[in-house]
């Protein structure tokens, strides 16, 4: 017979790893989604409970608000609340039926004239959002906003009508950069990570390898982060490393970088854990709680990394 009042999760692991030390700061920390994420993803629980907790954001239009992307706060539906809800998903294996099909109403009904989606829609106007997050009237459509979307319903082999004309101009937005910063070639990879079309992802991804080392967007040697200047906007400090690019070992990134630098990445990453068992948020703090927020969401993903790549943290 069960012991009344016995917790419903596995034991945790000792308290000296990096995931013990995670599993205290997200306790102490996060909010109910960042809680049920990390015992799904580390402890065994249930996706059940992570998508219960996700539909909380859900609005009547089948967008997401309500502050999911800690950086726009307030309840109205956004592209980038959306994007986040399907990585969500996607990281269950819940990233289909009606619920995503519902999602991609919601995604036709605010893009742009070219069918691809804005960053911010104008219906954020009125409630607090991080000043590097403009919003303007009639806003263009981006690829930071569209091809991460667009990726993750190609690798969830979801058809709908948007998608035709969001991954024409994903492909053409990908193939036409000759300039750009770290956010926008993440989003990229993430588009080409699950195009359909291989050869033509990987042609895209080559050549985009060869623009970050160009323009030295990442810093390939942590301990001397000052060698490799950060894009303009950023916060001081604000760099990004060959393990923003490559998440996973089966990326198109990872050909971007040798053993060397890779690894050397994600050692220090590894040790970027602060003391209170949370990873730091390195982009532009503008609000205390979305501050706290993005750091519970940071340190599940940076253990999802440091975990695909076979790094032991508990």
């Amino acid at each position: 017979m069960a012991e009344t009042g016995a917790s419903p999760l596995p034991p945790t692991p000792p308290a000296h790893t990096p995931l013990a030390r995670a599993e205290h700061f997200v306790w102490l920390t996060a909010r109910v989604l960042e809680q049920r994420r990390f015992a799904y993803h580390f402890l065994g629980s249930d996706a059940d409970a992570v998508e219960t907790a996700l539909s909380a954001y859900r609005n009547e239009d089948d967008g997401y608000g309500h502050a999911l992307e800690p950086d726009l706060r307030g309840p109205v539906s956004q592209p980038l609340h959306t994007r986040h809800a399907l990585r969500v998903l996607d990281s269950i294996g819940r990233c289909g039926g009606q619920r995503v099909e519902r999602m991609c109403r919601y995604l036709t009904s605010v893009s742009t004239q070219d069918g691809a989606l804005p960053t911010i829609h104008p219906s954020q106007r009125g409630y607090p959002a991080a000043p590097f997050l403009p919003i303007v009237d009639d806003p263009p459509s981006e690829l930071l906003a569209t091809g991460p979307v667009v990726g993750l319903l190609h690798r969830n082999e979801v058809w709908h009508a948007w998608l035709f004309r969001a991954t024409d101009f994903c492909w053409q937005a990908v193939e036409s950069l000759d300039k750009s910063h770290p956010y926008e070639i993440e989003a990229a990879v993430a588009f080409l990570d699950s195009a359909p079309d291989r050869p033509r992802a990987e042609a895209a991804a080559d050549r985009l390898g060869r623009l970050v080392r160009e323009h030295r967007l990442a810093a390939l040697d942590p301990a001397r982060p000052d060698a490799f200047p950060v894009s303009p906007g950023y916060a001081p400090g604000e760099h990004h490393f060959p393990y923003d690019y490559a998440k996973t070992p089966g990326s198109l990134a990872r050909a971007w970088f040798t053993d060397a630098e890779m690894t050397g990445s994600l050692e220090f990453l590894l040790n970027q854990q602060q003391k209170d068992g949370g990873w730091p948020v390195r982009r532009r703090q503008w609000a205390p709680s979305a501050a706290l927020e993005a750091r519970s969401i940071v340190t599940i993903e940076a253990l999802r990394t440091l975990r695909a790549y076979g790094l032991p943290v508990g």
